[in-house]
C-alpha cells in the first residue's frame, strides 16, 4: 500500500488463506486449518506462544474442545501488504461469556506466518 495507512476491508476481501483458516477454525476442522500455516509459523493466544505446525495443531485441538462458543467475523482490515486484522465477536461458556478479539495475521508466501489473537 502506497500511503502506509490501514485500509478497511470487507470480510469477503480477506486473502483466501485467512478465510480458509477462519472457516476451518470455526467448524473445528484442525486438519484443514493447519494447512493455512507455514511450517515455522507462530501463534500467540491468551499469553501463550505456539511455534511450528505441531504446536499449533495441539493448540487448535485444545481450543476446539476447551469451551463451547459462537464466533462471528465483525470486521476486517489490511494494515500493509502482508498484514491483516480480522475482528471477531465470541459468545460462549468461557470466563466472561463474551469478548471481541482481534486476529492479527502476517502472511508469507501465501500462508500464515504469524497469528496474534488478543482483545
Amino acid at each position: 500500500m502506497h500511503d502506509n495507512q490501514p485500509r478497511t476491508s470487507t470480510p469477503d476481501t480477506l486473502p483466501e488463506v485467512i478465510t480458509r483458516y477462519l472457516t476451518a477454525h470455526r467448524v473445528h476442522d484442525t486438519a484443514s486449518a493447519i494447512t493455512a500455516f507455514t511450517r515455522e509459523a507462530t501463534v500467540i493466544d491468551d499469553g501463550n506462544t505456539y511455534e511450528g505446525t505441531e504446536a499449533i495443531r495441539e493448540w487448535l485441538d485444545r481450543s476446539a474442545t476447551e469451551f463451547t462458543y459462537t464466533i462471528h467475523l465483525t470486521g476486517a482490515q489490511q494494515t500493509d501488504a502482508t498484514r491483516y486484522i480480522a475482528t471477531h465477536h465470541l459468545e460462549g461458556n468461557f470466563p466472561g461469556g463474551t469478548i471481541d478479539l482481534r486476529y492479527q495475521f502476517t502472511l508469507r508466501d501465501g500462508l500464515i506466518e504469524r497469528l496474534v489473537i488478543e482483545p
